[in-house]
């Protein structure tokens, strides 16, 4: 059969719209994709946030294949000693502040928010959860039960009781948070409603006002974590800490792999009344363990870092457009505001023509997404903003 089959695309797997992107991917290298007909794409969203040190860093590979040398699977979470999940707890909480010491390995984003969302209800005894109206942390129940998409959510009811929604970088409606709420849930900048950026302020009186009510506070850094804003996590620029922080997407490098961190104390609370509190079959897999090691090391090595910013403003100088309403960014997350979902929707069909992968948010969809890997050359962002810049000018027509 062709492998490559569109109607077994649309028919044997399960599909999440009417309208899927529909390219074919035959190999992916660096910031480029391409297909069975060797069309080179370039894509500008790093697979949705995953793909921040670009697509097969050699490091990398090397990194799974000398894992595969030795071992895959062997034991359900947490019971056997293993190098890789040691090493990788060990390198995450040296790049963390002290009092994030200890790590729960999981699969994914969403398996991230809802082990820390049972902690923080495991450890406070207390069962709400103050969460913001257009935020995004997942599509399972719990995650979902504290997403601000109440469209997204409204087939699936009943979800989780005790969730409360207040306006994210609103400081009058902190006082929401009291002595019954276990955590505060929130996406340190907020990705799906269009990349809002809170005050700094506003952080550092969230972080006292949980102090104050013992709520813990939950940090999503899913999507603006690992460089995406110019430092490793996106919370290092507010000056506040979180009590649990949760990372997946471009942790991995590729793999699928998430994390919840939080002091041991807390931690503790999992193991016992009951025991196996929370418990995953194949979180700290060792290859993909293996590959978020190595995504730490080049993001180090290779001092990613330090150009994010340069880029990002490379792209915002060079994006002009009079259709173009509002630019919003922080390091290389970007939202671009247009008239309509519509107009934004023809621009990404425009785009793609050219060889360019660019998106849209769910919860905001006349806003078009740029996130590219961070190892995006100066060149190829001047490549880039001349295609979609195009794309725009097609899509007016």
């Amino acid at each position: 059969m062709d492998q490559f089959s569109r109607e077994t695309f649309l028919n044997s797997l399960a599909q999440t719209t009417d309208a899927p992107y529909l390219i074919a991917v035959e190999k992916a290298e660096g910031i480029y994709l391409y297909s069975p007909e060797g069309k080179r794409y370039t894509d500008l969203v790093s697979g949705i946030g995953v793909s921040n040190i670009g697509h097969r860093h050699p490091v990398v590979v090397q990194a799974i294949k000398d894992q595969l040398d030795k071992h895959l699977h062997v034991m359900v979470y947490g019971e056997y000693i293993q190098a890789t999940p040691n090493l990788l707890a060990a390198k995450l909480t040296s790049l963390l502040p002290p009092s994030l010491n200890c790590c729960y390995f999981v699969n994914s984003g969403t398996e991230a928010n809802e082990g820390a969302l049972k902690l923080a209800k495991r450890y406070t005894g207390r069962t709400e959860i103050v969460s913001f109206r257009k935020s995004y942390h997942g599509s399972t129940h719990g995650s979902m039960s504290v997403s601000g998409n109440e469209v997204k959510k409204q087939a699936f009811r009943p979800l989780l009781p005790d969730v409360r929604f207040i306006h994210f970088n609103m400081p009058g409606e902190l006082d929401a948070i009291t002595t019954q709420t276990a955590c505060v849930i929130v996406e340190t900048i907020q990705g799906d409603a269009g990349v809002r950026v809170p005050d700094k302020a506003y952080m550092k009186a969230l972080r006292k006002r949980c102090d104050e009510t013992g709520a813990l506070l939950i940090l999503d850094e899913i999507q603006c974590g690992m460089g995406r804003t110019g430092t490793l996590f996106a919370f290092e620029q507010f000056g506040i800490v979180p009590d649990i922080l949760t990372v997946a997407k471009a942790f991995g490098g590729g793999l699928p792999i998430g994390a919840f961190v939080a002091n041991r104390t807390l931690m503790k609370s999992l193991t016992h009344d009951p025991m196996l509190g929370h418990i995953t079959t194949f979180g700290g897999n060792p290859v993909c363990c293996a590959a978020a090691l190595a995504t730490l090391q080049v993001i180090e090595d290779e001092k990613l870092l330090e150009g994010v910013e340069a880029k990002g403003e490379l792209f915002e100088t060079l994006l002009k457009h009079p259709r173009i309403k509002e630019v919003r960014r922080i390091g290389l997350l970007f939202a671009i505001d247009f008239d309509s979902a519509e107009f934004v929707s023809r621009i990404v069909e425009e785009a793609k023509k050219l060889g360019i992968i660019c998106y849209w948010f769910l919860s905001h969809p006349y806003s078009f997404r740029i996130a590219p890997p961070l190892t995006i050359a100066p060149e190829e962002i001047e490549e880039s903003c001349v295609g979609i810049l195009k794309a725009i000018d097609n899509a007016s027509r």
